[in-house]
């Protein structure tokens, strides 16, 4: 069983930066692969970024190429998605998800365990 806690997400004004983490339970969380996603209001839940169990791969949204970097901490169980010039349509809840397979963070089918999320609101 693994749990994942999302932190960092608030309110920053377009243009700035936020840093999102995600603290993940149990000692096998080296072992997966990591995501993240988001749902903005109104809209259904897209695929942000992706990261291999080693950070060796990693995948992005083509949106968030070149503003966004996923990177993971294997020894402190923790993944981040750093995002940066952040734009009003990154506006949306953000969430972790965890899968020992990567392809199914890439698909977002499948997928073994959700955070429950993290809101990031960014205004004009």
């Amino acid at each position: 069983q693994v749990q994942l806690v999302e932190s960092g997400g608030g309110l920053v004004q377009a243009g700035g930066s936020l840093r999102l983490s995600c603290a993940a339970s149990g000692r096998t969380f080296s072992r997966y692969a990591m995501g993240w996603f988001r749902q903005a209001p109104g809209k259904e839940r897209e695929f942000v970024s992706a990261i291999s169990w080693s950070g060796g791969s990693t995948y992005y949204i083509d949106s968030a190429k070149g503003r966004f970097t996923i990177s993971r901490d294997n020894a402190k169980n923790t993944v981040y998605l750093q995002m940066n010039s952040l734009k009003l349509e990154d506006t949306a809840v953000y969430y972790c998800a965890a899968d020992l397979n990567l392809l199914s963070i890439r698909r977002g089918s499948g997928v073994d365990y959700w955070g429950k999320g993290t809101l990031v609101t960014v205004s004009s």
